[in-house]
């Protein structure tokens, strides 16, 4: 297969997959299998294109120009490799631990929620390889309109206005602000390709730029920049598999992605560096990383406090983004993995958590290690990745922020990092210690041991994938350093 023929594949394999769910809806061990085998089928072919990049090559592919100019279009670069290749990886995880948790908890509308899933993955391949503004644009909506029925999946009030508040926050940062940006952009520039060094230099310049950066950051609203993130704790209504999409395979990533995509490639490293006009994006990242930390500190729920360390996290990318150096942001471009890997790993202890024992309180979880070891090892190897020790993935990322920071001699930037890890340790650490040491101070509501072997196994496989990327990272930095920043 050519290189556009691996494009396609990644668009098409997911609908496939979804129609094979529908055809296939009244058997559910058929209709897994299918799941299954549509997640492995997406990673083979997303990850056959990797030895092409590594050895220079950029796919592309184009269906048809929609305007004079205007195309939808595909392209594959390293950025977009790295993402591609991570929710593709973590796809086939989450459909092992997807078929234990609805099963055990009985969920209803499973045909539907494996055919969203499905969908939102061809979505996320369409935003991985976009080769201009316009076909990104047109696959994040995509991706907003098919997780809309799995955050409002169990149907009753509370889920009904929490996906609401998702599809409304979404739909109205993506249209009334991000579409008018992307416009002005065509407007000023003639084209919305992406672009080594960007397309924005001589074409909009001065305090134009700042307004022009500002649309960009507060309309792609996945990305969760403080004031626009309500939508992602409104979110946590969802079952936990549909959290780990929106938190690690697809849709926050979709976001953070999305930004800094758009700072490399239409405003150029080099070209934002030199106006002024751009320098607020670093002070609003500082903020939502210390924010959502200091919020998620305060959480007794364990999905919630999850949640708002997501926003943290994510603004992480934004902050080594907006530092503007190549280092910091070959560390934003490995926290997208780093990130990954450990928080679905702690939705998936959550969702193990509640469906093995019934609690959801952070406050109920002393002396849980003892019963669930496995899935408490598990959280543990998250939770240290996220605060940053090795040998965890989030240790490689960090190294790479902090030294972006000292290259820039950005102390503000070194200093939140300092600071969230700081805060990290303060609301992970606690849980850790009380699940390992304290004795049960709530009786369990169902005497339990660890959750179903399905949802175990991908505990453990994501966990280990944590490790792993702090030994077995170089392909990683291999792509995020063939991005031309400049």
């Amino acid at each position: 297969m050519s290189g556009a023929d691996h494009i396609l594949a990644a668009l098409l394999i997911p609908v496939l997959g979804a129609l094979g769910i529908v055809v296939t809806g009244r058997r559910p061990n058929i209709r897994e299998s299918v799941t299954l085998l549509t997640a492995v089928a997406l990673a083979w072919n997303v990850w056959a294109l990797l030895p092409q990049l590594l050895a220079g090559a950029r796919p592309a592919a184009s269906l048809f120009q929609m305007l004079p100019g205007l195309e939808i279009a595909f392209r594959v670069e390293p950025l977009g490799m790295l993402f591609a290749a991570l929710a593709s990886l973590l796809w086939i995880v989450n459909s092992l631990y997807s078929i234990g948790y609805m099963r055990s908890n009985h969920e209803t509308n499973q045909t539907r929620f494996y055919v969203c899933f499905a969908l939102a993955l061809s979505a996320t391949m369409g935003i991985a390889f976009a080769g201009n503004l316009l076909t990104l644009f047109l696959c994040y909506e995509m991706l907003t309109l098919s997780t809309y029925p799995l955050v409002a999946h169990k149907g009753d009030a509370k889920s009904v206005a929490s996906a609401r508040v998702y599809l409304g926050i979404l739909l109205t940062t993506s249209i009334g602000l991000l579409l008018p940006a992307i416009i002005w952009t065509w407007l000023a520039t003639g084209t919305l390709d992406f672009t080594a060094g960007g397309i924005l230099a001589g074409k909009v310049e001065g305090w134009h730029l700042g307004v022009l950066l500002a649309l960009f950051v507060f309309g792609i609203g996945k990305a969760a920049v403080m004031p626009v993130h309500r939508w992602l704790p409104a979110a946590m209504v969802a079952p936990t598999p549909v959290s780990a999409l929106l938190h690690a395979v697809a849709v926050v990533k979709a976001g953070v992605f999305t930004l800094l995509k758009v700072v490399v490639y239409i405003f150029g490293v080099d070209f934002t560096f030199g106006q002024p006009a751009a320098g607020w994006l670093i002070y609003i990242a500082a903020f939502t990383v210390i924010a959502g930390s200091l919020v998620a500190l305060r959480q007794d729920n364990l999905k919630r406090m999850l949640a708002y360390s997501t926003i943290s996290h994510l603004s992480y990318v934004v902050l080594a983004t907006a530092i503007l150096k190549p280092m910091a942001s070959l560390g934003a471009a490995l926290h997208m993995v780093a990130h990954g890997f450990g928080k679905i790993t702690l939705f998936f202890v959550a969702g193990s958590i509640y469906t093995a024992s019934g609690k959801t309180l952070i406050s109920e979880l002393n002396g849980i290690g003892r019963r669930m070891p496995w899935t408490m090892a598990a959280f543990t190897i998250g939770a240290l990745s996220l605060i940053g020790v090795p040998p965890t993935g989030g240790f490689v990322s960090k190294w790479f922020m902090i030294g972006g920071a000292f290259e820039a001699g950005n102390f503000l930037a070194l200093g939140t990092i300092i600071v969230s890890t700081l805060l990290n340790a303060a609301y992970f650490l606690p849980i850790i210690y009380a699940a390992w040491f304290l004795d049960e101070n709530v009786a369990p509501r169902r005497t339990h041991g660890e959750a179903p072997p399905a949802m175990i196994a991908a505990v453990l496989a994501t966990a280990a994938l944590t490790l792993a990327f702090f030994f077995f990272n170089a392909p990683a930095v291999e792509l995020g350093q063939q991005v031309q920043y400049r």
